[in-house]
């Protein structure tokens, strides 16, 4: 019988991890009980599925600046479509959805087919994103919300909010894709896309299946992030700081996943969320 092991980098994070956990219990009596780190973790849940979908990239090898902007875009397609009319909700769902696979695509096709650096297409598809929704709105929120559009980001099944189950599930999902084939593939094109190619792998196809990805989990970040929102204007905030935020989770991924393409182990890589963690921290923990 196979003996269980930890992979290698994750036992110094689940060690952080524990003594951020310990901290929180010590920094305020809110963390005591396991609901308020079920609370923290649903602040947290959107910027740790940002970073999941942005490990993708990175581990295949690129990098995608556009998260944060396509977060924006989506919580204004959302509010200015819907409108507060309930009877528009399913569809707008499946259309920002579909909006994240589509920037996705989009970031994808150019890096892979006109071969442009990963860096500069995801910044120009920023600015695009920006400028879009800058002119779509005039520089000022707009639209409203559904409250069945607010459920999964404000309700719960039973004590456990819908976003920390999304979240679970996103996680748990990416650990098992990074352990199949293609998810040892996309670890190979990091490391070494020449030898993948010569090998009879489909590289191009990989890495447009990595910024697939993290586009269509930019817009399950935007979706929960806007549906725990009080107002269009706060989480239009939220998601700007989100889009500078993600670049320190992204800096603290880079070690374990940019380095020869990593190892293309989500859970060590999940050190950079441990950034999500703290600065929903310093907004949770009562003064």
């Amino acid at each position: 019988m196979k003996r269980l092991r930890l992979a290698e980098g994750t036992a110094p994070v689940l060690v952080v991890l524990v003594a951020l956990l310990i901290g929180l219990a010590i920094a305020g009596p809110a963390y005591s009980s396991p609901e308020g780190y079920l609370a923290l973790l649903k602040r947290a849940a959107p910027l740790m599925i940002l970073a999941i979908g942005q490990f993708f990239v990175i581990v295949s090898g690129g990098f995608d600046l556009s998260v944060g902007a396509l977060v924006t875009a989506g919580v204004v397609i959302a509010a200015r479509l819907i409108d507060g009319d309930e009877s528009m909700t399913a569809w707008v769902i499946l259309l920002v959805l579909a909006f994240g696979l589509l920037v996705g695509l989009v970031n994808g096709l150019i890096a892979t087919k006109l071969l442009v650096p990963s860096f500069i297409v995801t910044l120009g598809m920023l600015l695009v994103l920006d400028g879009a929704v800058f002119l779509w709105t005039d520089g000022a929120p707009r639209g409203a919300l559904s409250t069945s559009f607010r459920m999964f980001g404000r309700g719960s099944l039973g004590e456990i909010p819908w976003s920390v189950l999304i979240l679970f599930a996103i996680l748990v999902t990416a650990v098992l894709f990074m352990r199949s084939g293609t998810g040892r593939a996309l670890v190979a094109v990091g490391d070494n896309d020449n030898a993948v190619r010569l090998a009879g792998g489909q590289v191009d196809r990989l890495r447009l299946l990595a910024f697939v990805l993290s586009g269509l989990l930019a817009a399950v970040a935007g979706k929960l992030l806007i549906s725990d929102s009080e107002s269009t204007s706060a989480v239009l905030a939220q998601a700007v700081a989100g889009g500078a935020i993600l670049a320190l989770v992204t800096h603290a991924m880079i070690p374990e996943a940019l380095h020869k393409g990593g190892s293309g182990i989500v859970l060590p890589a999940v050190g950079g969320f441990l950034f999500a963690l703290y600065l929903a921290l310093v907004e949770a923990v009562p003064t």
